[in-house]
């Protein structure tokens, strides 16, 4: 990777609530559809794509804000031949919550989820990417990062809650959510889907059908994707690559790096290394 392909990370001990991703030239990034435990925020610098979320397909270019969930599958590739740039921003779903009722734009100390994926706003788009540049920098204090991170976030939720993409609905009990559920909580373990879905009742092949209609990711792409959730968090802690791989469950190095890569568009050392200096 040249220095504009490689993905920048913003990142700081003090604020471990938030981390900031920078891709100049994202052109030849590609991401199999993925989650975080975080809520995320996107801002397209350059470019057009097409950005899944769920199971909603949108068309998305320069000036729009894109908008995850937290453990909602999405992912967002570059049109062919499209210059693609952006910023992407994953914030501790708690600390938010938080943060919200503390500055009386949010009621409820609970995390509740937004309910647009994507907004074209010039203004906040405008405060976002301005914000995004302030973290970025070396020259501003961390106090007045985090201050200016606050300001934006609570701005932008006292019209992100005004707005309304679609009727929300409660939806009956859906028992894939308990497959999902096992999966993360032993994704270390290589047990055979069949052997799984023979537990819950299920098929293999149905199973398979099934999860991959809801999740948008069949139930091994499900698992490899919380091993690679583990994968960034111990990244963080400074762990080592290779006892990461182990831990998390990856028949080896090689295999964790490949994994990892496809998901985050950069490797493990890159992920690792390429954070900007606290100042």
């Amino acid at each position: 990777m040249t220095a504009a392909t490689q993905p920048l990370f913003w990142r700081h001990p003090a604020m471990p609530y938030a981390e900031l991703r920078l891709v100049v030239d994202g052109r030849n990034v590609s991401y199999a559809p993925h989650s975080h435990q975080e809520w995320s925020i996107g801002a397209i610098l350059a470019g057009q794509s097409e950005f899944l979320c769920a199971d909603r397909l949108h068309s998305v270019k320069e000036g729009d804000l894109v908008l995850m969930n937290p453990d909602q599958v999405h992912a967002c590739n570059p049109r062919q031949g499209s210059a693609w740039a952006y910023y992407m921003l994953h914030l501790d779903k708690n600390w938010l919550a938080s943060l919200l009722v503390q500055a009386e734009v949010r009621s409820c100390r609970a995390w509740r989820d937004t309910s647009v994926d994507t907004w074209s706003d010039t203004e906040l788009f405008g405060d976002f990417v301005a914000m995004a540049q302030y973290l970025m920098a070396p020259d501003f204090s961390l106090q007045d990062k985090e201050q200016k991170l606050k300001r934006v976030l609570c701005r932008l939720f006292l019209q992100l809650d005004q707005q309304q993409q679609h009727t929300r609905t409660l939806l009956a009990a859906n028992p894939l959510y308990q497959v999902a559920d096992y999966l993360s909580q032993h994704c270390h373990e290589d047990r055979a889907i069949s052997s799984i879905s023979a537990d819950f009742g299920y098929s293999a092949g149905y199973l398979v059908r099934a999860f991959k209609r809801h999740f948008n990711m069949t139930p091994h792409a499900y698992r490899l994707n919380r091993r690679v959730q583990l994968g960034q968090q111990a990244l963080k802690q400074g762990e080592a690559i290779a006892a990461i791989a182990q831990t998390t469950g990856f028949s080896d190095q090689a295999h964790f790096q490949r994994v990892f890569k496809q998901r985050v568009a950069a490797t493990p050392d890159q992920y690792r290394r390429s954070v900007i200096k606290p100042c």
